[in-house]
């Protein structure tokens, strides 16, 4: 985001650019994609592909986490959604699918004001660790300090405190999340986000963070730059927090933080171009809501969606596509981008001569418009 252009008399606005504006460039050797690993580690936790399954209803189930995990990624479960509200979620999900368009935000508003329950947190992780896979749950900044402690205590391998825009201060009235000491205090890695800028994810970093989370989520179902007038082009987005990263980096004498695309990322071609501009791992939502066994039954919401007072998200209808291990690891029976999606990246990598992401982030890009 450095380019900056004069808008009208003292006021400049700086130039930034979408995922859809730019391309990988290939280089002078290529590579057997059998010979290119998509392997991803953070923590002591390894993973086959660089991918963390959004943290929303229409995506996320204990069995879709499950099933992530056993094809090499992570899936991170809602613990503000229905599956810590409700015994049998189905019933309120198959409501949400049926709903007609103009009942949909004011019913889902009803349906979320169902109180959360710590003992399904409790049930719904023992369910996933019983699976032997990582664990990953997500909570708001706004119910961590009420919710972690029953999270911790369920045997949460990795923390994901996720939102619109999270900060490592926050200015206001109430009393504040202390992010810093917060994570000092945990046990597990944790994950934050999103930020737009490199100002914000250093103040993650340095508070601790293991992972900062680029960009709003839920872009397919976001509302947000309507509704507040807000939104981050992810290209120059992750190029610049990745900046930020090799700041901090020397600053902290060595402390790698990890990079995540969270939005935007929709076609196989979007997690290739997310690499290429510094991002470790990506979060998906809506290209994992056209499975077969998604909980949403075709459609797609964040939990923007039903917010009590201020909705930022819609319900929109995604179908299906195959399932998710036909999404994430192929084989494709498409050529738009919605499947094998990992398989295209690998061949990506290989078609530019790379055989990590470590290196394939100094890949050459070129601003194809804008």
């Amino acid at each position: 985001m450095q380019n900056s252009i004069e808008i009208a008399p003292g006021k400049r606005a700086r130039v930034a650019y979408s995922f859809d504006d730019i391309a990988v460039v290939p280089s002078r050797r290529t590579r057997d994609p059998k010979d290119v690993s998509t392997e991803w580690q953070i923590d002591a936790y390894k993973f086959d592909i660089p991918m963390m399954a959004a943290p929303m209803d229409s995506v996320m189930s204990p069995e879709t986490a499950i099933e992530i995990g056993r094809l090499g990624g992570l899936g991170v479960l809602n613990l503000e959604g229905l599956w810590t509200r409700y015994d049998d979620p189905r019933i309120p999900l198959g409501e949400i699918a049926s709903m007609p368009e103009k009942h949909a935000t004011l019913r889902m508003q009803e349906i979320y004001s169902a109180p959360i329950r710590p003992e399904l947190i409790k049930e719904r992780i023992k369910q996933i660790r019983d699976a032997g896979i990582t664990v990953a749950a997500s909570l708001s900044p706004q119910r961590t300090a009420e919710l972690h402690k029953a999270v911790i205590d369920a045997g949460v391998d990795i923390f994901v405190i996720r939102g619109t825009t999270v900060s490592a201060e926050h200015v206001g009235s109430g009393e504040a999340l202390n992010l810093k000491k917060f994570i000092y205090e945990l046990d597990v890695p944790v994950i934050v986000g999103g930020v737009a800028n490199g100002t914000a994810a250093l103040h993650l970093m340095r508070a601790g963070a293991a992972g900062v989370l680029v960009g709003f989520g839920g872009g397919a179902a976001h509302t947000t730059r309507k509704v507040l007038g807000v939104e981050v082009p992810m290209a120059s987005a992750v190029s610049e927090v990745a900046a930020a990263r090799r700041e901090y980096l020397d600053e902290s004498g060595g402390r790698y933080v990890h990079v995540i695309a969270d939005g935007s990322v929709g076609r196989s071609g979007d997690i290739a171009k997310a690499i290429a501009c510094g991002a470790d791992a990506v979060m998906m939502g809506s290209p994992l809501a056209k499975a077969t066994q998604a909980p949403g039954l075709g459609w797609h919401w964040g939990s923007e969606a039903h917010h009590q007072e201020l909705p930022r998200g819609e319900r929109v209808s995604v179908g299906t596509v195959g399932t998710l291990e036909e999404i994430l690891v192929g084989p494709s029976h498409s050529s738009d981008g919605s499947m094998n999606m990992f398989g295209a990246l690998r061949r990506a990598m290989a078609t530019c001569g790379y055989s990590t992401l470590k290196e394939f982030q100094r890949v050459e890009v070129l601003i194809t418009r804008g």
